[in-house]
């Protein structure tokens, strides 16, 4: 739903567009089915670095608060990039998988269904 300020003078640049951010990006993660974390994590990452650094970086110190985040089997996660079926390269940069700023990128851990099969 679009929204009017009752003020026409407020207008102003939003602070988080890419160019504020320099050779970074912001990329939400959410890890679906476990709803100990309400919503998809805000992640600060170059552009340039690999999946692979992704998740020993950024997505690790996101979620390994979770007891059952040291059980994860990488080799079947099921991703979801901005809505689409997404098969990482783990040893691909961000930017040539087409993970921009801004981007939504969710996962799935099969058979990992949280604290006593209630996904939370």
């Amino acid at each position: 739903m679009p929204v009017k300020a009752i003020n026409n003078q407020y207008d102003f640049e939003p602070r988080d567009l890419q160019k504020h951010y320099g050779d970074n990006i912001l990329i939400y993660v959410g890890w679906d089915h476990h709803t100990l974390y309400c919503a998809a994590h805000a992640m600060l990452a170059s552009s340039q670095q690999s999946f692979q650094d992704l998740i020993d970086q950024q997505i690790k110190g996101g979620f390994h608060q979770h007891p059952e985040f040291e059980e994860i089997d990488w080799s079947k996660v099921e991703y979801l990039l901005d809505g689409q079926p997404f098969q990482p390269q783990l040893d691909q940069s961000l930017a040539s998988q087409n993970i921009g700023h801004k981007s939504l990128l969710r996962f799935v851990t099969p058979g990992l269904d949280d604290y006593q099969h209630r996904h939370v």
